[in-house]
């Protein structure tokens, strides 16, 4: 099941309102303009998600310019899987998300996936039931050609797999997944926050 949500429309409308500046006076302008270089804000929209089962070996990847914000499983392998994905405005200009780069695949039964130093998740693929084969997709952040680094990374609590949901807090992002056992056992999930210096 493919869903826009509603915060792919507040996007566009932030984006669209970022270009309204241009019409402010000068000294406003200016004013906005210096505030920005002070202390960047970092907004991340709610945008594509998907459900797959999660046996199924679907690739799971989120659209030009969207990263992962979240997962939610329930049931066994035969059970399905939501990915939450978002986009990331700072000041209102687009992050820039690069092409994805595919891990190597491991046993989801004892899988651990960091991805590398300012690098979100964008993207999943599992096959079978907890002995398949799983793997993540990261890619880089930039602004305005700039890179748009990652900070302050941290793991969630471990929670039942077959009954699990985890999304990133304001201005953060997943980065990595842990998982132990079957849909019995225990995942975590990794996030850090969107640092533009």
């Amino acid at each position: 099941m493919r869903r826009m949500s509603r915060g792919l429309r507040q996007a566009a409308m932030v984006l669209a309102g970022a270009g309204l500046l241009s019409g402010l006076g000068t000294a406003e302008a200016t004013d906005v303009s210096a505030a920005s270089r002070a202390e960047p804000v970092v907004i991340i929209i709610d945008g594509y998600t998907q459900t797959v089962r999660e046996s199924a070996g679907t690739p799971v990847l989120c659209p030009t310019n969207q990263v992962l914000l979240g997962r939610a499983h329930s049931g066994d392998e035969n059970g399905n899987t939501t990915y939450y994905c978002g986009i990331i405005l700072v000041d209102g200009r687009l992050v820039h998300v690069s092409a994805p780069t595919w891990s190597a695949s491991q046993r989801e039964s004892n899988s651990f996936f960091s991805a590398p130093a300012n690098h979100p998740l964008v993207g999943r693929q599992h096959t079978g039931d907890e002995n398949g084969q799983t793997r993540y997709a990261s890619a880089s952040l930039t602004l305005d050609g700039g890179p748009v680094t990652l900070s302050s990374y941290y793991w969630t609590p471990s929670q039942r797999e077959s009954s699990s949901y985890s999304k990133a807090g304001p201005g953060e992002v997943m980065t990595g997944r842990q998982h132990i056992g079957d849909e019995n056992g225990q995942t975590s999930y990794q996030y850090a926050r969107v640092t533009v210096q």
